[in-house]
């Protein structure tokens, strides 16, 4: 009988193994029931909802409680993200999974096919929340957040190009001096996506730090020898080598006389169009003095992050505004100028 009983335990140990599960609470009234689980295997595309990492979606009870499970994750540590969002089918469609939907939250963890995690508090209200994991490396990326989010006071403390320097300078090296310390290499690419985006102030210091510290190179060994079969590994080296060539391609060339004759006639073009841009800006100021004229400087501050495709909620981080004052100001807005969407506000003023 006693063999029976073990062997049915090993059953059902075998049958259990690897499980995972990672379960939490949405807010009904707010989100719909539906909720996706992705694995980010492109460090570039943290941020954002895409279709093609998608691996399960599950409906959230009456109370918002949702969990997935299963053993079909990596046995290793790798990126995940659960979010939710307030998209119908038919909006999924057209314009939801290309990585910009504004109606939605997300929240990205690192786990493995062993891991539990709870969300303890509402996930649509509290995403920076703490989440509770098996896991010591699952909060990683909320630790990474809440450092940005003090970069962020930092820079509206006084909004000038001087402390804006001052600022890019300190927090490059605070952010990649943490990065080391979370001891967590795939957590560390967060950061560096972050600091080498073209997009960002940051990159001119990214591209100068990138020729004399060895950080890149420390961090390079630290994914070999921790995940070396991971897509992170992979994509990092091959970043790390073309930014490399570029760099010393673009000194190389600096001493090249054909340099010399390409700047010369890219100056003149530049000339040239400068002239006629100038004549074109020159008979467009007026106009889109008229129509700034008409909002209050509250309301100009907004549109100058809409027409720079910012999100309601992140224009209401930047500006320490709720998300329905901006709404209230973006409506406003449309109605002063007699328009119907962002894109109408643009073509506005990009004529």
């Amino acid at each position: 009988m006693r063999i029976k009983i073990l062997f049915v335990l090993l059953i059902i140990t075998s049958v259990c193994k690897a499980q995972y599960s990672f379960s939490g609470y949405t807010n009904p009234e707010e989100w719909d029931k539906s909720v996706y689980l992705s694995i980010v295997e492109d460090y570039r595309k943290m941020n954002g909802v895409y279709a093609e990492q998608i691996i399960a979606k599950t409906t959230a009870d009456d109370s918002g409680f949702f969990e997935f499970d299963g053993n079909m994750l990596d046995n290793e540590n790798r990126i995940y993200r659960i979010h939710v969002d307030k998209c119908s089918v038919n909006q999924q469609s057209i314009n939801h999974f290309n990585g910009h939907c504004n109606d939605s939250e997300a929240l990205l963890f690192i786990a493995k096919n062993t891991d539990t995690l709870k969300l303890p508090f509402s996930f649509g209200n509290q995403v920076f929340c703490k989440v509770k994991s098996n896991n010591p490396k699952a909060n990683a990326f909320l630790k990474i957040d809440s450092l940005k989010n003090e970069m962020r006071f930092a820079y509206s403390e006084f909004r000038s190009e001087a402390n804006r320097k001052l600022n890019n300078k300190k927090w490059f090296h605070t952010l990649q001096n943490f990065g080391a310390t979370l001891n967590e290499p795939i957590a560390e690419l967060y950061i560096y996506a972050y600091l080498s985006d073209r997009s960002s102030d940051l990159h001119n210091y990214y591209v100068e730090d990138l020729k004399h510290n060895n950080y890149y190179d420390q961090l390079k060994t630290r994914l070999e020898e921790r995940y070396p079969n991971a897509s992170y590994t992979k994509q990092y080296l091959n970043e790390l080598e073309s930014d490399r060539y570029m760099l010393s391609a673009y000194h190389g060339a600096k001493t090249s006389h054909w340099s010399i004759l390409l700047y010369s006639i890219l100056g003149v073009s530049i000339c040239i169009n400068l002239f006629f841009v100038y004549r074109l800006w020159k008979r467009n100021t007026s106009k889109i003095d008229e129509l700034k004229a008409k909002l209050s400087k509250q309301e100009q501050v907004v549109l100058e992050h809409l027409l720079l495709d910012k999100t309601n909620k992140d224009i209401a981080e930047s500006l320490f505004l709720s998300v329905s004052t901006v709404k209230t100001h973006t409506h406003n807005i449309y109605k002063k100028l007699n328009v119907q969407s962002r894109n109408d506000a643009k073509s506005l003023f990009t004529k």
